[in-house]
């Protein structure tokens, strides 16, 4: 057995809850093992030692398949010096003939903040151009618009303990379960500690969190402003305002109450405007006007709609006028969606910020920082937003544009029409740590960068507390820090005195200066405690919460605007008024549905982490797309079929799903799948780039499309245990499994020579003597064959007409025997497991890989009632949380516990 060596001290990769990590590596790690094991860090505020299924996972995640290790030219591997050399000139060249703002920048919430720091003083400090922006404004730039216009600082007011701390949590826009599960398994620890704490989930879908809600308000899609305008307006009526704060520390009032009351009227009215049932408005109503200590926690859902600002000034609103702000268990919180989107945020990443939280269109601020950093050309105005900045590339603008950590040609609405401008950039400059996305397949240059794990840092979680990443794996290949490579590159372009840097303690010094730089408590983003860390005090710095003002002790602080003081010249918070918004892209007869993307529980973005643990895999493998079982039959769908999901942008390919929570009208697509992956599964590319006029966030919730079958003339699945060359499919997805990997293909044409390519597949092993079991039904269009070495299944694959094919995971599972027994070998061609047929299965556990029909037997044959007793004999549920939900309704399809009513639970 290896000998394990120190646990390092890190932070998880994944989403803004910041979770602290222990891992502990191996010096001589047993074949087929996982390079480290990774666990919880008891001692970090943000998960106190707990763990989602996705973090639990990340030592599967580790390893050098699929990596950009060198730098490249033209798809040639070069020496980094040439590499760098070549970017510097292009972009100079680019500079000298068209100006700086021909020059962009788009980087990403997954980079560290040191990374950040330098890329936005190169670009906006030196280059001279506002022209970087992050995939961040794509999920955050939202709430940062209106926490501004509202707080006058991007300052989010709370802290998780205020999730556990509260009577009453409203969830709206967001899956807490699935997205940000460790805050779900506080909130749950906290229900179970205190039962009066009530929840509700503000969603147009039944997720796995308004399952466990105690009231579930199913509005229409895009009426969230509706709502809580409804709400303010209900509050007033009702004297449960907070009249003394309003006079004291806010400004606007009168204005937005009138808004709020022309357009949400009565309790009937407001129900009416947002399709829900009046009785389930007048509780939700009724609650929040009597319970003080109320968190609204929001998220995707409210953030990517072309009026996403005006939905959260409606949330922002409400607490203002209650004075539920900057107090315990009370305050609305915006849940960030990737891990460094906070300090991105902190830095200047986003195109209308300058750095340290200032603006870009603040004339006192630009002349701070040109002092400050000495810089030559501080750009004079804010830059182009993620959409705006590709459609400058589309326009002929931006001549060079440098990515940085992100794949914009899966993760951009109408991804499709981005992927044509790309490829004619002048120069495409991609930096990431993968070798085959959509993105670096277009570029021009491509540099390895270190990925997770193996270089240093911070990074800025949801609720404004920074965490070390610390390295704890050597870089393979010759990847680099992104800080790094930035560094050589501003060198090079003749700014090697303001780019000295060595390290990310160096950077992280300066930017935590440039905070306090003539902050006398104006600005409420201030690390001036930090300014004078040592490389030494910079590696054990633990997790902290800002604004750290200098000569104040680290102890951080939980909540902002305790004291009635906003970051405003006047120092009120302003409240908005809100004229409330639907989507803009309108049905009909051609487009008659409601598209919603969102994320899954054991996948992260484009995959390429999550994607390569197969036990990640199991519980959703494939993109589907979800429909009430009426629209699915009207449509002439069954379940499992291929459907095409089309809109006026693109279409995709998925497995229909009959999901009797979704709404008539409405279907939901999940957004993992990058062409890695699936081929046709990028489901941004269906969404229409229209953004909010004031955060340029895209409305990726609201897109229309239809659904119909994909008219597929044969379907096929192929099991091997090392990747081989696939036919041509119009249709192909590729999933992770323990000890093998599963292609499951479907075309419009001919079907394939199934026999010749199988035997074509058998001649690349050429190890030892092989067996071939084979099936041919050339009539019928059916192909079964199955390749086997000593008795060792090594390849097997199924092929017909239609999508009516065995189920995999029988199969699957004979990938785990040495050699196969008699009657698995009479049974594999059948693909029917020994003694009768098997039942499809879904993994519910992915931490545990329990199957529900392991579940199903077990409450059946021990007459199991609840979650608990489900967790003691079969371990599902007792380490994420995630996946108790779809436990409790298995129990009730059982008829053990109650069903909910349609609105509360």
């Amino acid at each position: 057995m290896a000998r394990p060596v120190d646990g390092i001290r890190t932070t998880c990769p994944y989403c803004g809850v910041g979770c602290g990590l222990i891992v502990q590596g191996h010096d001589a790690p047993d074949d087929g093992d996982p390079p480290v094991t990774v666990r919880g860090d008891p001692a970090h505020p943000a998960n106190l030692g707990r763990l989602c299924s996705k973090g639990a996972a990340l030592g599967e995640t580790l390893g050098p398949e699929g990596r950009l290790l060198y730098p490249e030219i033209g798809g040639q591997r070069v020496p980094w010096n040439t590499a760098l050399d070549h970017v510097a000139s292009g972009l100079r060249a680019v500079i000298e003939r068209y100006g700086p703002d021909a020059v962009a920048f788009y980087v990403s919430g997954q980079i560290l903040t040191e990374d950040y720091y330098v890329a936005n003083k190169l670009m906006k400090g030196f280059i001279g151009s506002g022209n970087i922006d992050t995939n961040s404004r794509l999920c955050m730039s939202t709430p940062v618009a209106a926490q501004i216009a509202a707080f006058g600082a991007d300052g989010v007011p709370g802290s998780y303990a205020d999730l556990e701390l509260a009577d009453l949590v409203v969830l709206a826009g967001s899956n807490l379960a699935w997205t940000h599960p460790v805050l779900f398994q506080r909130l749950q620890a906290a229900r179970a500690r205190r039962p009066g704490l009530r929840v509700v989930v503000v969603d147009p879908r039944r997720t796995a969190t308004a399952e466990a809600a105690d009231l579930h308000l199913p509005l229409a899609p895009g009426t969230d402003a509706w709502l809580f305008n409804g709400l303010l307006h209900h509050l007033r009526r009702e004297d449960r305002l907070d009249l003394g704060f309003l006079e004291r520390h806010t400004e606007g009032f009168a204005a937005t109450l009138e808004a709020a009351r022309a357009t949400a009227g009565s309790i009937p009215e407001t129900a009416i405007a947002c399709g829900l049932e009046p009785a389930d408005v007048a509780t939700f109503f009724r609650w929040f006007a009597a319970t003080e200590r109320t968190v609204t926690a929001f998220s995707q859902g409210i953030n990517q709609s072309d009026s996403g600002v005006a939905k959260v000034a409606a949330i922002l609103n409400v607490h203002l006028a209650t004075g539920r702000i900057g107090r315990a268990g009370m305050g609305p919180f915006s849940l960030t969606g990737q891990p460094n989107a906070m300090g991105g945020r902190e830095v200047g990443g986003l195109a209308t910020q300058l750095a340290a939280h200032m603006r870009l269109d603040d004339p006192a601020a630009r002349d701070r920082v040109r002092r400050f950093w000495k810089a030559p050309a501080v750009a004079g105005a804010p830059g182009l937003k993620a959409v705006d900045l590709f459609r400058a590339v589309e326009d002929g603008r931006i001549k060079a544009l440098w990515i940085i950590g992100t794949n914009p040609l899966f993760s951009l609405p109408e991804a499709a029409r981005f992927e044509k401008a790309l490829a004619d950039c002048p120069l495409v400059v991609v930096s990431d740590c993968v070798r085959a996305t959509e993105t670096t397949r277009l570029a021009h240059v491509l540099l390895p960068a270190a990925a997770w794990g193996e270089k240093d840092g911070t990074v800025t979680n949801s609720e404004r507390c920074i965490s070390r990443q610390r390295a704890f794996l050597p870089p393979p290949g010759e990847t680099r820090p992104d800080w790094w490579i930035l560094t050589q590159v501003a060198q090079r372009l003749g700014f090697a005195e303001a780019f000295p840097y060595r390290s990310p303690a160096e950077i992280f010094r300066e930017h935590a200066r440039l905070s306090a730089f003539e902050n006398h408590g104006e600005r409420a983003f201030d690390l001036g405690a930090l300014a004078d860390l040592d490389a030494a005090a910079y590696q054990d710095l633990g997790p902290v919460q800002w604004p750290l003002p200098a000569g104040e002790a680290l102890r951080g602080t939980p909540r902002l605007y305790a004291d009635g003081r906003f970051f405003t010249p006047g120092g009120r918070a302003r409240l908005v008024p809100v004229t409330p918004q639907g989507p803009t892209e309108a049905l009909d007869a051609q487009l008659p549905l409601r598209l919603n993307t969102g994320r899954l529980r054991d996948q992260w973005h484009s995959m390429t982490r999550t994607g390569r643990a197969p036990r990640l895999s199991t519980h959703e493998p494939e993109p589907f797309v979800a429909l009430a079982p009426g629209d699915a039959v009207a449509l002439g769908l069954q379940r499992g079929d291929l459907a095409e999901v089309r809109s006026r942008q693109g279409r995709i390919f998925a497995r229909v799903r009959f999901a009797p929570e979704q709404r008539p009208g409405q279907v939901f697509v999940p957004m993992h799948w990058s062409r890695p992956f699936a081929t046709a599964g990028r489901v941004n590319a269906l969404v229409a780039a229209r953004t909010d006029p004031i955060s340029g966030q895209p409305a990726f919730k609201h897109a229309a499309v239809s659904v119909q079958p994909a008219a597929m003339r044969w379907h096929a699945f192929v099991l091997s245990r090392h990747p081989v060359n696939l036919p041509g499919a119009d249709y192909r997805v590729t999933v992770s499994g323990i000890g093998h990997r599963r292609d499951e293909l479907a075309g419009r044409g001919p079907p394939p020579d199934w026999a010749r390519w199988a035997k074509a597949v058998g001649a690349e092993d050429s190890e030892g003597p092989q067996e071939w079991l084979e099936f041919a039904d050339p009539a019928g269009g059916r192909y079964r064959a199955a390749l086997l070495r000593e008795g060792r299944l090594l390849f097997t694959m199924f092929a017909g007409p239609g999508p009516a094919l065995p189920e995999r995971a029988w199969l699957e599972g004979l990938f785990a025997a040495e050699t196969l027994s008699e009657p698995e070998r009479a049974a594999l061609l059948s693909g029917r497991a020994p003694g009768g047929p098997s039942l499809p299965s879904r993994t519910i556990c992915a931490c545990f890989a329990v199957s529900d029909d392991r579940i199903r037997k077990t409450i059946d044959e021990l007459g199991l009632t609840s979650c608990d007793a489900v967790g003691q004999h079969l371990q599902a549920g007792t380490n994420c949380g995630s996946c108790r939900p779809e436990i409790e309704a298995l129990l009730r399809q059982a008829g053990l516990v109650p069903a909910p009513r349609a609105g509360a639970v």
